[in-house]
Formats: structure tokens, C-alpha cells, sequence
């Protein structure tokens, strides 16, 4: 005679999901895209800016990356 199956007693809730993620999970993109914004600008041209506006050269690199 087989044993009797052991039945669950917790079951957990189908509507909600609760993802944990580490500290640096977050940090290092976050480090990689800032890293990456800096090297649209060029090495040399880290002083700040005296011409246009931050937003609208960056606005421009985008434009150019994505008409080439």
C-alpha cells in the first residue's frame, strides 16, 4: 500500500512577484551608462561647457547615432 502524497500547506499568491536585487546590481549600470556618456563627449572635451547646453549636445550625438 503506497504512502499517502504529502499536501502543501503554503501556497504562494499568483497576483504578486517580489524580485530582491543586490545593491550593485543597480550601481554598475548605472556606472556603465554614465561611463558611456562621457565617452560620447569626447576625452578631451570634459571642461565644462561654455557653447550650447549639455541637453542639446547630447540631443545632437543622438541624432547623429541614429540617422548614421
Amino acid at each position: 500500500m503506497p504512502a499517502p502524497a504529502p499536501t502543501r500547506t503554503h501556497r504562494p499568491d499568483s497576483d504578486s512577484i517580489e524580485v530582491r536585487l543586490p545593491w550593485w546590481a543597480v550601481a554598475l549600470p548605472a556606472l556603465a551608462f554614465a561611463a558611456l556618456l562621457l565617452l560620447i563627449s569626447g576625452p578631451g572635451q570634459a571642461h565644462a561647457a561654455t557653447g550650447a547646453p549639455a541637453l542639446g549636445r547630447l540631443l545632437g550625438q543622438v541624432l547623429k547615432l541614429l540617422a548614421a
